[in-house]
């Protein structure tokens, strides 16, 4: 490993031939899969693949570095592409859209650059808890033809903090 190679390392924490990519939480909750979201465009993976997330806090956060692509009118969903290439999407809840963005307060713009962990949504757990058909978070990566291989994790997560999806472009 030569000089650039080390000072590479220093500042990413992985080395050049490294192609894996974490996605951080872009919420607080339990991981689940994304065949259990009651909602055939997530479930049969037709926006592409990934984890749904059953929340437990009060914002959304971008899941890596990049630009904000489309945060919907409504505030329930926003997409992002990764400075490495990968596009994701995360879509609070099932049939969100209805409640005609109460509950969601936009923070970030579309456009906006964010680096990991940076607040993009907030919400109200309650009311939406208590309105929405169903508060599962799906996260999906929308480009899964450039993906090599997605390692999904599992358990309880925290917002900013755990990897949720592990990528090999």
């Amino acid at each position: 490993m030569g000089f650039f190679d080390s000072l590479k390392k220093a500042m990413t924490g992985s080395t050049p031939s490294s192609n894996t990519i974490d996605m951080i939480a872009p919420i607080s909750g339990e991981i689940v899969a994304i065949e259990d979201v009651p909602d055939v465009v997530f479930a049969e993976k037709i926006v592409g693949d990934g984890i749904a997330i059953r929340p437990t806090g009060n914002k959304m956060v971008a899941p890596c570095d990049g630009e904000i692509g489309k945060i919907f009118e409504t505030n329930h969903a926003f997409s992002l592409e990764s400075d490495s290439g990968i596009e994701l999407f995360v879509h609070f809840g099932i049939d969100t859209v209805e409640l005609k963005g109460q509950g969601f307060t936009r923070i970030a713009q579309e456009g906006q650059k964010v680096k990991a962990g940076e607040t993009i949504i907030e919400f109200d757990l309650e009311f939406l808890t208590k309105n929405a058909k169903s508060i599962l978070t799906p996260v999906v990566i929308s480009n899964m033809d450039e993906i090599k291989e997605l390692q999904k994790m599992s358990g309880s997560v925290v917002v900013g903090t755990d990897t949720v999806l592990k990528i090999v472009k």
